[in-house]
């Protein structure tokens, strides 16, 4: 029962990605980026250090994933976004190397501002 309540779970994931628009696709991850800074938070303050590494680096590969999707010459704004995709990224590197839940709070503040105005802005694109 439980694996085809798994599999039924991954096969909608999986449509939901195939089907989303770009700016959806952008929001999706742009929410994981979230889950995984709060789940890297939650790791840290209970010293699990494994699980917030890997939560960690999932996070820096969401990030590295935005600078590189990132269209600066043609995006207004795009070369401000891309300096501060790469302040993330690097704050999340030191929050995982210094092991510091202060840090990956930051990072979490910073990736939550970030999800409110992508889908801000998937929404406006939407209604026009």
């Amino acid at each position: 029962m439980y694996a085809t309540h798994r599999s039924a779970q991954s096969a909608y994931r999986d449509n939901a990605v195939a089907t989303a628009s770009p700016a959806r696709l952008l929001v999706m991850l742009v929410e994981r980026l979230v889950l995984d800074a709060e789940r890297a938070l939650a790791a840290q303050r209970a010293e699990d250090w494994p699980e917030a590494h890997r939560h960690l680096l999932h996070a820096q590969d969401i990030v590295l994933e935005l600078e590189h999707s990132l269209d600066v010459d043609r995006m207004p704004a795009g070369k401000q976004l891309a300096s501060l995709y790469e302040f993330l990224r690097n704050r999340l590197v030191l929050a995982n190397v210094r092991r510091e839940p202060g840090l990956t709070a930051e990072c979490l503040t910073l990736a939550q501002q970030l999800c409110d105005t992508w889908r801000e802005a998937a929404l406006a694109a939407a209604v026009s």
